[in-house]
């Protein structure tokens, strides 16, 4: 029993092992505050305060803007926050990314080790994984960008190919599992879910052309339709309330992909200066796919299938971060949303994983190579542009932030249409009369998704909230449904009242988007559980 146990245990304590390595430097520099550190932190703590104010699945996020709100949660995929919040309630603050990111990377390599195992022997199985879990651009995202979403869709990435490659074998099985990775791709990070997308495209075809065989294109076609179908309880309000935000502002100057492309030069000197770090390891990890794809070429006659589909794919990986592909970002549909073409390492990731394994046999080749990464990233970090650090009074300040009610910034892209936060006042009363009436004014509630107050009033006047106004906001005076404006300058929510007692409530209301995208979600999910137990048409023989 001892062997087997080891052979089991082995691989996923050798990929804990090297993620835990990864935080080595937390316990002397601190917490790796990315680019995107606060989004993800701010998102973790308030939805896990809405959590325990009974609101299970958060729509508006009400600390943003320093309270004035936005619907993050609409348009930002569940999953990441679903499992910071989770975390964020069973330990200690100052720890929870660091818990986050050791689980990503560890369910990273094990979806890797998945992959490899169909061809490879458990230890240059598990030597994959290794790689896998703490690949260049991971560690990229540790240490400069804090994406956790997208660190998070790095595991499905390995297992659409092995459902891909089983296309054949499995049938009725893999359409569906590649249906709920599809699906799980768009609940965890959206431009990751649109570059699996287009990766299913390119593998399809090339999967396709070497069987001669369409039944590929034909599985991965219900897949996607299916698979966006099971999360369209995100999927169609993200799409319909795009109108009632400033989504363009996901593309604006610093954040489009012309911006982005390898080597490109900008205004911005703090941009350039990450851009030189990502370019000189994109370069490096391109190099050494290369390298290694020409040293597994034995693999084209010994596994057909596995080298095309990895060299295609690296391949379309590697030209997508070129500028000179600027025409295809701005043709193809939702391209241009994924803002960094440098982003496509997170796909480069796996093949350049599998063919530094299947290519380079020699163990200290195969450290000396991935030695030589660390030692581009070490002079990204040296010459250009060196991680920042939270310690844990800045982790706590978020927490305070979040307890006094102060909030913190919020997102462009989910600003409601017409608000400008910083036009507003941050100090401001939650509720203020904004004409020349007097009023003597009550506040009852005051949650995220319900406000109730009173206010009397000495003449007619409008009530100036620290709230933005928001078409799913449904405001009542006196029992009586009523249309609420919205100031000018700042985009606040304006409320009509009348001389004398106002009771007025507004409600944060499920608009017709949401409860069809939650009907069409039910709907898919009975279909794939039917679809799971229906028994082939012809049984094979005994």
């Amino acid at each position: 029993m001892k062997p087997r146990l080891r052979l089991t245990w082995m691989p996923l304590l050798s990929v804990a092992a090297a993620a835990f390595a990864v935080e080595i430097p937390f316990f002397f520099l601190g917490t790796p505050s990315g680019h995107d550190v606060e989004f993800h932190l701010y998102s973790w703590l308030e939805v896990l305060s809405q959590w325990k104010q009974g609101i299970v699945y958060p729509r508006w996020a009400s600390l943003a803007h320093f309270a004035y709100g936005e619907p993050r949660f609409i348009f930002y995929p569940p999953a990441s926050w679903t499992l910071g919040a989770i975390l964020s309630a069973i330990f200690p603050w100052t720890v929870v990314a660091s818990i986050y990111i050791w689980l990503v990377l560890v369910a990273a390599g094990v979806s890797m080790f998945l992959l490899a195992r169909q061809w490879l022997d458990r230890r240059d199985a598990t030597f994959a994984a290794v790689l896998y879990a703490i690949n260049p651009y991971h560690l990229v995202i540790v240490y400069w960008r804090s994406a956790f979403a997208e660190l998070l869709a790095s595991s499905l990435l390995p297992l659409l190919l092995l459902l891909l490659l089983q296309a054949n074998e499995k049938g009725r099985r893999v359409t569906l599992f590649l249906a709920a990775l599809l699906a799980s791709a768009w609940l965890i990070n959206a431009p990751a879910a649109v570059m699996i997308h287009y990766s299913l495209v390119v593998l399809m075809v090339v999967i396709t052309w070497q069987r001669r065989s369409p039944r590929v294109l034909l599985v991965g076609t219900v897949a996607v339709l299916l698979g966006a179908a099971l999360a369209a309880f995100y999927l169609l309000p993200a799409a319909y309330e795009q109108k009632w935000v400033n989504i363009a502002a996901a593309v604006s100057d610093g954040a489009r992909p012309q911006d982005s492309f390898l080597f490109i030069h900008t205004t911005d000197a703090d941009h350039d200066a990450f851009n030189h770090v990502i370019s000189w390891v994109a370069a490096a990890e391109i190099l050494l796919t290369i390298a290694a794809a020409w040293a597994a070429r034995s693999w084209r006659s010994r596994s057909r299938e596995l080298w095309y589909a990895l060299v295609a794919w690296a391949g379309v990986c590697a030209v997508l971060m070129l500028s000179v592909t600027t025409p295809l970002w701005n043709i193809l549909p939702e391209l241009r949303f994924m803002q960094f073409p440098w982003r496509w390492m997170l796909c480069l990731g796996v093949p350049f994983t599998l063919l530094i394994v299947l290519g380079v046999r020699r163990w200290t080749s195969r450290v000396a190579l991935y030695l030589a990464m660390l030692g581009v990233l070490a002079f990204g970090w040296q010459h250009f542009q060196p991680p920042w650090w939270d310690n844990a009074a800045d982790l706590r300040e978020m927490q305070d932030n979040m307890a006094t009610g102060a909030g913190y910034e919020g997102v462009d892209e989910y600003t409601p249409v017409g608000a400008d936060p910083s036009s507003v006042d941050k100090d401001a009363r939650r509720v203020t009369v904004d004409g020349p009436a007097h009023a003597a004014i009550r506040v009852l509630q005051w949650k995220p998704e319900f406000k109730l107050f009173t206010s009397a009033m000495s003449a007619p006047d409008n009530l100036a909230l620290h709230l933005f106004n928001y078409p799913a906001w449904r405001v009542e005076v006196n029992g009586r449904e009523v249309q609420a404006g919205a100031r000018d300058a700042t985009g606040q929510m304006l409320v009509p009242v009348e001389a004398g007692a106002n009771r007025v409530q507004i409600t944060f209301t499920r608009t017709w988007d949401r409860r069809a995208g939650t009907w069409i979600s039910a709907f898919a999910v009975l279909l794939a559980l039917g679809l799971l137990r229906k028994p082939p048409l012809l049984s094979s023989p005994a």
